[in-house]
């Protein structure tokens, strides 16, 4: 059991200490600046370097930087850091914390002079970035003891958080869970040498077209090749190892690989859920911390395994919310108080540049013209307020489209310079998702599976029959609640396809003259940014 000392769960609480700006970044892939307000402990914004059409996974940059200090009105009174391996390019991060660690002495404290004023600097590590984030968004509250696993690229790991808010490491289900998975990719793919990050992405549309049943003795020795819990690590994984694979650049498509996919997919759960069942046998509820956690498909297999009370998954899971994390680890520290109010529109606010309208048709937004254009089978970019955070577009920068036909879903694609092989995401009112959809609860950061019933649904229905949802309210997103109201009241389904607006290979696009080239360049018939409705004159070709 990891006790912290009596400092770490509460008892410092001074007037100082409880009404404190915390600054907070991850400086390396899927790097992050989030900012927390102790006296409300709510998130003031929490912004991603790769948003604005910067490059996918990026590490911070002096653009976000200036952004994020831009909206606090004083210098903070701390800044934290996230901790990373200390080698390459994090050499420079000798004050900071590593990578792993959870117990006392995995975290750096102390001062710093930061624009000429003392300031508390408080580093702690990635692991805990995961596991102090995932607890302190969980909608469960303090003093409620809790699961947590963290499984991403390196960590497999299952934990227990008391009602002290002390850490048990319940143990290691396996090494680099994540890594392993997006390797098999790699390995099939002639135009791959090496694992790349998205591939976990599209390995998970993959695996819906393997067929159901037992593994072969060709997939069983893949699996127990990779997946021993204490074996291979990330870092040793090697395609050129496996040159005498029958997988070895097979083609990502081919049959025998997508059966690959499902097997490996089904043993790396199984896996999981083997150790859970031994092991975390008190009935709490599950949190999901990690880039595991957006496979939608494990996710839905956690809440229907009946082992937990509940299951929360964040919307920024992966790395996008490690800055989050660290600051809440921070504001624990200082306060004792490990729970934050959040929203997931935290992100960075659009910008309304100048672009050439000569082009375009311009009329307020009127949701029913809209709505309209889209049952007309048109492809829109949508645009309303701050960026979601973390990966999901989740309505306010996204680009939507009516979902019933099989053409929509490969325009979409090519628009997105997709393969044709992924599937595309629908987006529902969260009172209809029963009539849609096998699921009755609330989705609102499209995380996990669930089987389509409407065969209306076309384009939002992959190979094996599921779609992962998004379930909007009026209270969560107003305007994409009335834009779906009307599509609803015009074709009888609340439900439209939803993937994220963004040139390929880099985050959300975030200012205005970059949406038009993106529109004008892959075809989109118009846009929306808040209050204007947008069409191209020139039909898209």
């Amino acid at each position: 059991m990891i006790d912290f000392p009596k400092s770490d769960v509460g008892a410092i609480h001074n007037l100082e200490f409880d009404n404190m700006r915390i600054f907070s970044m991850k400086p390396n892939h899927d790097g992050a600046i989030a900012a927390l307000d102790t006296s409300a402990a709510e998130l003031i914004y929490s912004y991603e370097p790769e948003k604005d059409s910067f490059p996918r996974y990026s590490a911070i940059n002096p653009t976000t930087v200036l952004d994020a200090a831009g909206r606090l009105d004083a210098i903070p009174d701390v800044i934290a850091i996230g901790g990373w391996r200390k080698t390459a390019m994090a050499r420079d991060s000798a004050a900071t914390a590593g990578y792993q660690g959870v117990a006392q002495g995995s975290e750096v404290i102390g001062e710093r002079i930061f624009f000429g004023r003392k300031v508390h600097f408080y580093s702690s590590t990635h692991e805990r970035s995961h596991l102090w984030g995932t607890y302190g968004m969980a909608p469960f509250p303090q003093g409620m003891p809790c699961y947590l696993l963290i499984w991403e690229g390196v960590f497999g790991d299952f934990y227990e958080i008391d009602e002290r808010l002390r850490i048990v490491h319940l143990g290691k289900a396996m090494a680099s869970p994540g890594d392993k998975y997006s390797f098999l990719y790699a390995l099939a793919d002639p135009n791959r040498g090496r694992l790349h990050v998205e591939d976990a992405g599209k390995l998970m549309a993959l695996s819906g077209y393997g067929q159901t049943g037992l593994p072969d003795g060709d997939e069983q020795a893949l699996i127990d090749f990779l997946l021993p819990r204490h074996g291979i690590l990330s870092s040793s994984l090697n395609k050129e190892d496996l040159r005498n694979s029958p997988y070895y650049n097979i083609g990502v498509t081919h049959q025998k690989f997508t059966n690959l996919a499902k097997r490996v997919s089904d043993a790396i759960f199984d896996s999981f859920h083997s150790f859970a069942k031994k092991n975390l046998t008190k009935g709490f509820p599950l949190l999901i911390a990690g880039g595991c956690g957006l496979n939608c498909e494990w996710n839905r297999r956690w809440l229907e395994a009946n082992l937990f009370s509940d299951v929360f998954i964040p919307p920024c899971a992966n790395d996008t919310g490690s800055a989050i994390g660290t600051a809440i680890d921070a504001m624990r520290h200082f306060t004792g108080n490990a729970k934050i109010k959040w929203d997931v529109y935290s992100g960075q606010p659009f910008i309304l540049d100048d672009f050439d309208k000569t082009g375009l048709e311009v009329h307020p937004l009127d949701y029913g013209q809209v709505a309209a254009a889209l049952l007309d089978d048109k492809v829109i970019g949508w645009v309303q307020g701050n960026c979601e955070i973390g990966p999901r577009a989740l309505g306010n920068r996204s680009i939507l489209a009516a979902p019933f036909s099989n053409a929509t879903r490969e325009r979409l694609n090519r628009i997105k310079k997709r393969e044709g092989f992924r599937p595309i995401a629908p987006v529902c009112l969260q009172d209809d998702i029963m009539h849609h959809f096998d699921f009755r609860r609330p989705s609102p950061y499209m995380l996990l599976f669930q089987k389509v019933l409407d065969s209306r649904l076309k384009a939002v229905t992959h190979v094996d029959g599921t779609a992962r949802v998004q379930t909007v309210s009026r209270e969560q997103n107003l305007h994409l609640f009335q834009l779906l109201k009307s599509f609803k009241s015009r074709s009888g389904v609340g439900v439209l396809c939803n993937t994220s607006l963004n040139f390929n290979g880099t985050g959300f696009i975030n200012r205005a003259s970059d949406l038009l080239t993106y529109a004008q360049a892959t075809g989109l018939d118009g846009f929306v940014i808040n209050d204007t409705f947008y069409l191209l004159k020139t039909k898209p070709q």
